[in-house]
């Protein structure tokens, strides 16, 4: 029989590794697996903080304390770095995003019988959690929740199946009912009735075939940079303002002297609003028509020095004598990374670049095609704004003498 084991770090998914190579879950650091296949806990184990940890899929880390949690957030990225031979010269210390700052979610509402449950999915199931508290969400989208449940509920449908977009904007919450059907004046004021009594700064309905507004008394924004970008419906976020902030903070200290700046895979600005200013401008490269519009018309409006590119940076990534004309570079791709940006970012001179990145593992993959080219990473933050969640990001400087 396998001896008395101690968990000494949480692997990448989650789970509590042992030295010898044993997984074991909702385990912490400093708990032992005992011959019997028990688990006792050492100081790091805590109790969640929700009722529905762990069913729920929104959570998979409430059982570690804070040092763990950090630890865990600060292993995930070095492990990545490391996976790829890759030292950084700094490393900064991890930062968490609080509880209940969590600024956009996605939803899902399903028909049981005659009531409907709504909630995060279960962890690796389609099954939904009923939820009835959140440790999370801001306060504004979990307040909600139980409004949206009664509003479902009322439609009478057992076949009912519907993913709900939330996202916190200037005005307060949008919310995006995606495959819900409104058929008849009853359905439509019911609507109506539950946008004006929550407050709702938009509401949206796609029936399949695009999202259509049926709530909007104003436009709808979120600021960036200090300007008010017009946020489409299921636009870009990042999860929380905390953790955009220590994102965007980053970015300011490593760039903040730069007089022309490329940031790629812009979205709806996040960082060019945030690094553009006196003495400083910046092109922001975007795929998505819709952010690059709203991009575009915010720079105008508000006489920012930043001019928005509509490009497929994946298709048609900016080559390495398009980018010498930059002081730096910043890029903050999807989770697949941007393999083919990266390739003509490694061949350029710029010498600052600055990568944020969801994703460790493409992070690291393109982080080992810069250093090949000539590149050193000079610093690493790594940040955990999905806050006891498996999904980390991080924000690199990669500097080339």
């Amino acid at each position: 029989m396998t001896g008395r084991a101690v968990i000494v770090r949480v692997a990448a998914k989650g789970e509590g590794a042992t030295a010898d190579g044993r997984y074991v879950a909702l385990a912490a650091p400093g708990d032992a697996l005992e011959t019997d296949g028990t688990l006792t806990r050492g100081p790091e184990h805590v109790d969640p903080a929700c009722r529905h940890f762990p069913a729920c899929g929104g959570c998979q880390l409430q059982h570690l304390s804070e040092k763990a949690l950090v630890d865990y957030v600060q292993d995930r990225v070095v492990g990545a770095a490391r996976g790829q031979g890759l030292e950084a010269e700094a490393i900064l210390p991890a930062h968490l995003s609080p509880p209940h700052t969590r600024r956009r979610a996605t939803l899902h509402a399903q028909a049981i019988g005659r009531r409907v449950v709504l909630g995060f999915r279960e962890q690796g199931s389609h099954r939904i959690v009923d939820m009835r508290e959140c440790a999370v969400l801001a306060p504004p989208l979990f307040a909600l929740v139980a409004p949206l449940r009664k509003l479902l509920e009322g439609w009478n449908d057992r076949k009912l199946a519907v993913d709900i977009e939330l996202a916190l904007a200037d005005q307060g919450v949008s919310v995006g009912l995606q495959g819900l059907v409104a058929e008849g004046l009853r359905q439509t004021e019911a609507l109506l009735d539950f946008a004006r009594d929550n407050g709702l700064a938009r509401l949206t309905l796609d029936s399949g075939y695009g999202p259509e507004t049926v709530w909007e008394p104003e436009p709808v924004t979120i600021t960036l940079g200090g300007t008010p970008v017009a946020l489409p419906p299921g636009g870009f976020l990042q999860a929380t303002q905390d953790g955009e902030d220590a994102l965007v903070s980053a970015a300011r200290a490593w760039l903040g002297d730069a007089r022309t700046v490329a940031d790629l895979f812009a979205g709806l600005g996040t960082f060019a609003f945030a690094l553009a200013g006196p003495g400083t401008k910046v092109l922001a490269a975007e795929a998505a028509r819709d952010a690059h519009l709203a991009c575009q018309s915010a720079a105008r409006m508000n006489g920012r020095p930043v001019h928005a590119l509509h490009r497929d940076l994946f298709r048609n990534p900016l080559r390495s004598e398009e980018l010498d004309r930059f002081g730096a570079v910043l890029l903050d791709p999807p989770r697949a990374g941007a393999r083919e940006q990266v390739a003509q970012i490694a061949e350029s001179r710029v010498p600052r670049v600055v990568y944020v990145s969801c994703n460790p593992a493409s992070w690291a993959r393109d982080a080992a095609t810069l250093i090949a080219g000539g590149y050193r990473l000079a610093e690493l933050r790594p940040v955990g704004q999905f806050r006891w969640s498996i999904h980390v990001e991080l924000a690199s400087l990669f500097l080339k003498d």
